[in-house]
């Protein structure tokens, strides 16, 4: 039986219908016309814990108990980390589940939560996600795909799934060992609500970049992250040109670098507690690059315990004013896996080290040769992550002290593309023939509700 059907037998009936024609009595007088219920579509719950028990999550989505799942089995993951909802991560499904979600034709945003229930490594569980018979996720590598991190949660959101049949259905497709799937959400878009007013902008219209917007960053290369290039402040590697600005890379020898690239900051000329930041980007593409569009603590130390002040924090080892006063990164994308874009906070209490870096991954078709605009929202109660008003990342503060929340302060914006580094390099040696690449941003734009 119909999948649809069948939950329309188990639901209330919610209408009712005025069938033609009327029932006449044994006497031979009509009697009152009969009202027979009849079905109304009505949907399933758009979030369902696969293999698991109700839940609700840190943002307050109420997760269904597992219904419209077929096949697999359960498997259990002890601890999980890197995840404010471990309760979606615990209990899965593996081997040849599928799912068919009774939902109303449309286009959603899908959002899928996996963890490795088995101590493998990269690559030793490969599978395509399928959904509506298009491929959404090609070759998930939930190990892989969570930085080499065994027991982190991990989530991917597919944007702009189509649904016409009044079912949502999800298969999946190995290459190596069995899926694994744990939770599923489905999601309207989340456009900016209209009491989010403009408060500061760059449009990069003018003949050079803003001085009383930007500071030009001229580094070395090795300060942080491993990463390969020298940032400068030359025309070649930033500039304004036809309305964008643009931050090229180069492949140069240029003093110690064999690399060229641009970063700016806006901290002491244009720092925000809270709103919604806005940036409509095109990406560059191939193995090496790094872009990223993301903030940092205009007061650095605030929380940091073993710095001076006039000390080179970003790169120390020995100074913790990172972690410990944060990062959000509102995009950040590695050209060895295109179009996978990250939304991140980094704090003392969760980042990468630790297995415990709270971020949200959404595919995208073409980063390269398309425009998007990444977003996110940033309140006293949380962070949200957005690219053109598919939300699929959500940190909340816990309320349990700046350790997991240092985002209290103000922060700034940094563009920038690396070359290389640590996550750069992860997916094998910078491709050298792809250069110069560009990042290409039209505008920034932070928008406030005149309430914070």
């Amino acid at each position: 039986m119909n999948r649809y059907v069948e939950y329309q037998r188990r639901m209330p009936l919610v209408g009712l219908v005025l069938l033609s024609g009327t029932i006449v009595s044994c006497g031979g007088e009509p009697d009152e016309p009969v009202v027979e219920e009849a079905p109304v579509f009505e949907e399933a719950p758009r979030a369902v814990n696969i293999g698991g028990a109700a839940v609700t999550a840190a943002d307050g989505t109420a997760f269904s108990a597992e219904a419209f799942v077929s096949g697999g089995e359960i498997a259990e993951t002890a601890a999980i980390k890197g995840s404010q909802n471990p309760g979606l991560f615990r209990e899965c499904r593996t081997g040849d589940v599928s799912i068919d979600l009774p939902l109303a034709a449309g286009t959603y945003d899908v959002t899928f939560f996996f963890s490795e229930p088995d101590e493998i490594g990269g690559r030793e569980r490969l599978f395509d996600v399928i959904a509506e018979g298009e491929t959404v996720i090609d070759d998930l590598d939930v190990m892989s795909f969570r930085d080499g991190k065994i027991r982190s949660g991990l989530t991917v959101t597919t944007p702009d799934v189509a649904v016409s049949d009044g079912e949502l259905t999800v298969r999946f497709e190995a290459s190596v060992r069995e899926p694994v799937i744990c939770a599923v959400l489905v999601r309207d878009k989340t456009p900016r609500a209209d009491d989010w007013q403009l408060s500061w902008s760059d449009e990069f219209d003018g003949d050079g970049l803003d001085p009383a917007n930007w500071n030009i960053e001229e580094w070395e290369p090795r300060r942080v992250n491993d990463e390969d290039q020298a940032y400068t402040a030359r025309e070649e590697n930033l500039r304004l040109e036809d309305g964008m600005l643009i931050i090229e890379a180069h492949r140069e020898d240029y003093g110690d670098a064999r690399y060229t690239s641009g970063r700016i900051q806006s901290s002491g000329k244009a720092d925000f507690l809270y709103g919604r930041f806005e940036a409509r980007a095109r990406l560059p593409e191939g193995q090496g690059t790094w872009p990223a569009i993301w903030m940092l603590p205009s007061d650095p130390f605030r929380y940091a315990t073993t710095c001076s002040d006039d000390e080179g924090w970003q790169g120390s080892s020995e100074c913790d004013a990172w972690p410990n006063s944060g990062e959000i990164d509102i995009m950040e994308h590695v050209g060895y896996q295109m179009n996978h874009v990250h939304g991140t906070v980094h704090a003392r209490a969760y980042y990468w080290a630790m297995w415990e870096q709270r971020k949200g991954r959404i595919l995208l078709p073409d980063v390269a040769n398309d425009f998007h605009v990444y977003a996110l929202e940033w309140s006293p109660e949380k962070i949200e992550a957005f690219v053109d008003d598919t939300l699929y990342f959500t940190y909340v503060n816990e309320g349990t002290g700046w350790e997991a929340w240092p985002f209290d302060q103000e922060f700034h914006w940094i563009l920038n593309i690396a070359v290389g580094g640590v996550w750069g390099r992860a997916g094998g040696p910078i491709d050298d023939s792809i250069f110069p690449q560009r990042l290409e941003v039209d505008w920034v734009r932070v928008y406030d509700r005149g309430t914070e």
